[in-house]
């Protein structure tokens, strides 16, 4: 599991880099689309045609304010 710590400090995350088990916030795919949907977690960024990341900076903000 990666803590917020080792998070780079600027960059941007793929959602496999986010969610557990791999990541610091423990939700499933779903819920976590559902989230972005109602405004729960940040939106993403589109970085390609099939890229979609998250800023840390986004991320880290919402871990440090609760999530899941």
């Amino acid at each position: 599991m990666t803590d917020i710590n080792n998070l780079p400090a600027t960059g941007f995350l793929r959602l496999v880099s986010i969610l557990a088990p791999g990541g610091p916030i423990p939700v499933s795919k779903s819920t976590w689309w559902a989230g972005v949907k109602s405004g729960r977690y940040p939106k993403p960024l589109k970085l390609g045609p099939r890229i979609t990341a998250w800023r840390v900076e986004d991320i880290r903000l919402l871990i440090n304010h609760g999530a899941g």
